[in-house]
């Protein structure tokens, strides 16, 4: 399998992030994989091919993940082509591009778009990632998995939200990593009108009802064509639990990640997303679960694989790869 990896850009990769996993098992797995950049690509002049300038990633037997991304980073760009690409990892951040390259933000599911109609297997789905990178995604789901929310611009119609359900979380429709995300007590928060200006500051707001056992943080539990990912018995699922007196448990925020036992309410969750999840192309997600309900669907770049490796000593990277050899078979098929 020749497989890419499409990334915000190629110089800034870090080594333990889920990425670089993703790319060790497909290496050890005997494919031929490539890292491309947001800026490393280019439409043929004559023959309309879409080439980039990619970089190999071959894990040798020594490598650390260190190492592995070193050599990947120091490496010569070679011209390749990705029409001939068996299959595009889209694995690129919208988000992190979208303050200071606003104009790179969506070329990742603009190109995938282009490789997937000349027969590249492109995961995930780039016309679902079109809607799947905003939080509205999650408000297609069932209601009974998810809390109560409004998606506005309106900063009085946060005041009558709050007013209402009480306790409360907002945060930007198009946010990751914790930015910008606050909790409102009630109706009576002085701060909500500072905390709401600094979230609209990103555009359209969500505001949550807030769930119970939020303060103990939340659970990211990932999911691989629409089914809990696991390898060994093991899964790909653990807690995130909040440091000091931020509610907020993203492990960039000082989350500290603890096992986590998948029991029928985690189940259930996933049975009410899977059909979806597989009818919009969701290859690879990660959703982040407090009690019975989902707060968030990570689509786009999901990441936590080295808290899954360190909490259970296990890699799940691989069943990914070997998942998408068969949809990159079953696609040559058609």
């Amino acid at each position: 399998m020749r497989l890419a990896f499409f990334v915000n850009d190629v110089a800034t990769e870090i080594d333990e992030y889920t990425t670089t996993r993703l790319a060790r098992a497909a290496s050890q797995a005997g494919h031929e994989v490539w890292y491309v950049g947001v800026c490393d690509v280019e439409l043929g002049e004559s023959d309309g091919q879409l080439v980039a300038r990619a970089r190999a990633a071959e894990f040798e037997k020594d490598d650390t993940l260190e190492t592995f991304m070193e050599r990947i980073k120091d490496g010569d760009a070679e011209r390749i082509v990705l029409d001939d690409l068996d299959a595009l990892f889209l694995r690129n951040e919208s988000i992190d591009d979208l303050q200071k390259r606003p104009w790179a933000s969506p070329l990742g599911v603009v190109f995938g778009q282009m490789l997937k109609a000349r027969g590249v297997t492109v995961v995930n789905d780039p016309m679902s990632l079109i809607r799947a990178t905003s939080k509205l995604y999650l408000e297609e789901f069932p209601a009974k998995i998810r809390p109560r929310s409004l998606v506005t611009h309106d900063p009085e119609a946060i005041e009558r939200f709050v007013a209402e359900v009480g306790h409360s979380v907002v945060k930007p429709l198009y946010g990751a990593k914790g930015r910008n995300v606050f909790m409102i007590e009630d109706e009576d928060e002085p701060n909500l009108a500072q905390m709401t200006e600094a979230v609209r500051q990103d555009g359209y707001a969500v505001v949550q009802e807030f769930v119970d056992g939020g303060e103990d943080g939340d659970a990211r539990i990932f999911l691989l064509e629409g089914k809990l990912l696991e390898r060994d018995g093991k899964p790909a699922a653990f807690r995130r639990v909040p440091q000091g007196n931020d509610p907020r448990a993203n492990i960039s925020k000082g989350g500290r990640p603890v096992p986590l036992e998948i029991g029928a309410v985690e189940l259930g969750i996933i049975e009410a997303m899977s059909a979806k999840l597989v009818a919009d192309g969701m290859y690879f997600v990660g959703i982040d679960v407090i009690g019975d309900k989902v707060v968030e669907i990570n689509a786009e770049s999901p990441g936590g694989m080295q808290s899954v490796e360190r909490l259970y000593d296990i890699d799940v990277c691989p069943t990914v790869i070997e998942a998408l050899e068969r949809r990159t078979q079953a696609n040559h098929l058609l």
